[in-house]
């Protein structure tokens, strides 16, 4: 179905970017507002239309497409009705693990990280197993916070490489405490990488279990690597710590 609105002026609404694909201060904020918005009355349609104008890479009037959809995601966020900002974000996810580009996909993702809330979190967490999209998707994930941890632990059996790595460090960040069984095994693994990333999710989630596991490590270790480990030693120790006082 075509778009209920003319997207191509709309879009050429847009600032143009200079060689750098910069853009300079002179902008016409006012033009730009304007035609957001008339890209947002058309709803879903409008919304698919915008994306299905994203072409990577994004330079010269491709970048254009880029500028509308993220200055649309300022706009549904700023607005004091939450629906909008919340169809916006399912329309973007809808578009997800298809056969849009993975430079297209991308690009959603970091636009939901902008607008996104929990209802589409389930939507990301399929991505963790994508080793294109697997970092901006645990980006995104985390930066939206509610269910964070429970995508990023459900995918972290079946990981492999790049997004066993991710994941594992993302957990770390979340500070999921459910997943220390899981991370001090992974401990163990063959790939430095991972061990490391494990030392460091373990320590900073706290994990009473993995003291004598990281001294162990830590004590057999030389060079850089001793290095790492003695540091996620000292965080582990401040953690717990700081969880006595709690």
């Amino acid at each position: 179905m075509a778009p209920s609105v003319d997207l191509k002026p709309l879009v050429a609404a847009m600032p143009d970017p200079d060689a750098r694909q910069m853009y300079c201060t002179d902008i016409d904020a006012e033009k730009i507002e304007t035609a957001v918005a008339e890209i947002h009355k058309g709803g879903r349609d409008a919304l698919l239309g915008l994306i299905d104008m994203l072409v990577e890479p994004a330079v010269g009037d491709g970048v254009k497409p880029h500028y509308a959809l993220h200055c649309l995601a300022l706009a549904v966020c700023k607005m004091d009705d939450k629906k909008p900002r919340q169809e916006f974000a399912a329309t973007l996810a809808s578009q997800l693990g298809g056969d849009r580009t993975k430079d297209v996909q991308k690009y959603l993702v970091q636009e939901i990280q902008t607008a996104g809330g929990p209802a589409v979190v389930p939507s990301l967490g399929k991505l963790l197993a994508d080793a294109d999209l697997c970092e901006p998707a645990a980006r995104a994930i985390v930066a939206i916070g509610q269910g964070a941890a429970d995508q990023l632990r459900a995918a972290l059996p079946k990981a492999k490489g790049k997004c066993r790595l991710t994941i594992i460090q993302n957990l770390g960040v979340v500070r999921d405490a459910p997943s220390a069984a899981a991370l001090r095994k992974a401990l163990g693994d063959e790939d430095r990488d991972i061990r490391l990333a494990a030392a460091w999710a373990l320590a900073n989630i706290g994990d009473p279990g993995a003291v004598d596991l990281l001294l162990k490590a830590a004590d057999a270790a030389q060079g850089w690597v001793r290095i790492q480990l003695t540091k996620a030693c000292l965080l582990l120790a401040e953690r717990l710590k700081a969880a006595e006082k709690a």
